[in-house]
């Protein structure tokens, strides 16, 4: 108890000492002379050219000290605490972005400005198959980019850049890369990248990223019932690989580059082993291959001036392993469940020249999905059955869309419009299936029939906006939206048990479109010393898809092994909210010093008034970046809120403080060699992330310390 009393009053005074430095400190800094920022091109934006002041859309780009401050082991991590952004996780291996309460298949995970293909859409304990050490840049549009990525971008994109498909080279070989380790987990994370011009136009790149961690430390117990082996995260631990081959070819027409990359990843889903019967831990083994094709195009006929041409194939394979243990003994260990995907895309933009006042881009976007999935209670490796958790299936579909932006006197303004057509084919199996569930007859099972019925959806969308120039320093952003959705795969055809969340999931093959309103404002200033943006946004969902705990007699349905029951619902709902974000550039010269303030909230509930589940809780952030010389040294202190607004049968949690320090040393006598040094939870907080599946039996990574060496040098 006297511990957990001096965290809460450790954490309040950094606060409160970091408030006062705002209050206390002189502005150095000349209101009349704005700080200068290289501006950074957002590529997931069609248009190629524009930086984030140019957008619409409310954008947050990271780079360079702030992308090497952030990196984490999983994408999720790396981008906690961004505003309107937060991680959903099942412990150190699996990190899912969660952008204004939405996840899984309705944001869009982009590799270079494709999509990334997994599993991770519906089932919250798979990880997203991307490894974000080499990133160059990572961009994420919040709010419904329906209209350039299609309905799995409802809720934003997040889009994961690298220097692979970049044209621009110099003369000479670079070679880049960081080693790091951290006590916690005995983590280990290195990766080493090269980049070798054979010529003037020709350029090879490669790299290759691994993690390595054994089981983490925490404060306290694992369980929320405070059971567990205090002090551990019991089967946590993480062995990631990534690699990447990439050629490309520029000339004065464009560029031409060809790119193979492999991810494999083998972590655990934490689970506490008592000893006490029979139980089960179960680990995911998941890896992919993948090529990638672009090619840019400049005036390759009359009218349009650039066009852009990317493609992607990927072959995904996940497996469930699952360790059987009686009397804390392991008795056995094998497959549960496998998901095999396949996945074709391509993607075509094409920019015509001004007509009239309006520049825009018109594009074509074709995707071909085959999903297959098996389980040992089929034959283990064999497919066709669909007998675990989602029926095999083949998804089509088709996208046209176009952007069209002029400039006005008050600012500019965007129009833009996006069809698709989506068809859904699931197998057929050789008989009906059922469920046993624990209910008296004649609600003991739960049947699909053998055979589905195709189905086919045709989304389409509008979106308006404009960027109001009120004065020098400072923008109003409005935009109104209408975009529709397609029920993924999963919702249509899980039935089955999910072993890896424990649950029961039952799909609804009869599943109608989302239709997704979305009202946004934002302020922003800026230049000057001192900035900020300010947004509100208001998302009205009809027909929206939620898995609901299924209960009988006002109890949750469990089966003998502890599985939840759950089912794909619909109904209207709404998520509204807004972010804020502040910088104040105190002070210039030999000790610079800045201070950042963010704060983000969103709210989420059916129209009949109840709680959607897992929604983020409220946060505020507190920060500053400071250095001389050649050290930077930089601290965040954010408290997450405690959640009380739950669905039924959900949990709350209570709100915890995380403090942070990123210090690194890189003198120019070194060539290219720096030191870093991280802390992470520096307070030791055993916080519950409440956007989770598994909160109940997972808490956050107690305190660590991670240091290392980052390079990179021309050869």
């Amino acid at each position: 108890m006297e511990s957990h009393f001096h965290k809460k009053t450790t954490a309040v005074l950094v606060s409160a000492v970091l408030s006062n430095l705002a209050i206390s400190l002189p502005a150095f800094a000349d209101d009349s002379a704005p700080v200068e920022i290289a501006p950074l091109i957002i590529t997931s934006d069609p248009f190629g050219d524009r930086v984030a002041d140019d957008l619409i859309n409310s954008v947050t780009v990271i780079s360079d000290e702030e992308l090497a401050r952030r990196q984490s082991s999983t994408l999720g991590e790396t981008l906690d605490g961004l505003p309107g952004v937060s991680n959903s996780d099942f412990g150190p291996g699996v990190g899912r972005p969660v952008v204004r309460g939405l996840t899984g298949s309705r944001v869009q995970i982009l590799n270079n400005g494709l999509r990334v293909v997994d599993v991770a859409g519906e089932g919250g304990d798979h990880n997203v198959a991307i490894d974000a050490s080499n990133a160059s840049q990572i961009e994420i549009l919040r709010g419904p980019a329906t209209l350039l990525y299609g309905g799995n971008a409802s809720g934003g994109v997040i889009n994961v850049i690298s220097d692979h498909f970049n044209p621009d080279f110099g003369e000479k070989t670079n070679v880049h890369g960081q080693f790091g380790y951290s006590g916690n987990g005995n983590q280990r994370i290195g990766d080493i990248g090269i980049s070798l011009p054979l010529s003037d136009n020709f350029v090879i790149r490669s790299d290759y990223a691994g993690q390595r961690s054994d089981d983490f430390d925490i404060d306290g117990y694992q369980n929320e019932d405070q059971t567990g082996d205090k002090g551990t995260l019991e089967n946590s631990g993480v062995d990631s690989d990534s690699f990447s081959l990439t050629g490309l070819y520029s000339q004065d027409w464009g560029f031409a580059g060809l790119g193979y990359s492999r991810w494999k990843t083998n972590y655990g889903i934490p689970t506490f082993i008592s000893g006490v019967g029979e139980e089960e831990q179960a680990r995911i083994h998941a890896d992919y291959d993948r090529i990638d094709f672009r090619s840019e195009i400049y005036d390759p006929f009359a009218g349009i001036h650039t066009a852009r041409l990317k493609v992607a194939y990927t072959e995904f394979y996940q497996a469930e392993v699952a360790s059987e243990f009686d009397g804390g003994v392991l008795e056995e260990s094998g497959v549960e469940g496998e998901f095999d995907k396949e996945e074709t895309e391509v993607r075509l933009e094409l920019l015509h020249n001004p007509i009239g006042r309006w520049d825009g881009v018109v594009g074509l976007q074709v995707n071909d999905t085959d999903f297959k999935t098996s389980s040992p209670e089929e034959g283990g490796g064999g497919h066709g059955h669909g007998s675990f958790y989602v029926r095999d299936n083949e998804t089509r579909s088709y996208g046209l869309f176009v952007l069209e932006n002029t400039e006005t006197s008050f600012g500019h303004v965007e129009l833009a419009a996006r069809i698709d057509h989506v068809d859904s084919k699931p197998a057929t199996l050789d008989e009906d299936r059922d469920i046993d569930t624990p209910l008296p007859a004649p609600d003991d099972e739960i049947g699909q029939d053998a055979k589905l019925s195709d189905r086919s959806f045709t989304p389409f969308s509008l979106s308006a906006g404009a960027i109001i120039d009120v004065n020098d320093n400072h923008h109003v952003r409005v935009s109104l939206s209408r975009s529709e959705r397609a029920p993924s795969a999963e919702q249509l055809y899980s039935f089955g048990e999910h072993h890896a969340s424990g649950t029961v999931e039952i799909g609804d093959p009869d599943l109608d479109k989302e239709a997704y309103t979305n009202f946004e404002i934002g302020l922003d200033r800026h230049h000057g010393p001192f900035t900020y943006n300010i947004t509100a946004f208001y998302n009205k969902v009809d027909d929206y898809i939620y898995l609901e705990t299924m209960q009988s007699g006002g109890a949750a349905v469990i089966d003998a092994e502890g599985n939840l029951f759950v089912s794909n619902q619909q109904g209207d709902a709404k998520f509204y909210g807004a972010e804020f974000t502040s910088g104040w550039q105190i002070s210039e010269g030999k000790i610079p010093f800045k201070l950042r303030f963010s704060a983000d909230y969103v709210r989420a509930k059916l129209d009949d008034g109840s709680d959607l589940p897992r929604i983020s809780p409220a946060r505020v952030g507190l920060g500053f970046d400071t250095g001389r010389g050649d050290v930077q040294f930089s601290m965040d202190y954010q408290h997450v809120f405690n959640q009380s607004k739950t669905a039924d049968f959900e949990s709350s949690t209570d709100g915890y403080n995380l403090l942070s320090f990123n210090a690194n040393w890189q003198p120019a006598s070194l060539k290219g060699l720096g030191i870093f040094v991280k802390g992470r939870n520096l307070l030791d907080e055993d916080g519950r992330r409440h956007t989770s599946f598994l909160k109940e039996e997972s808490v956050i990574t107690g305190r660590s310390v991670f240091a290392g060496v980052n390079f990179g040098f021309d050869l």
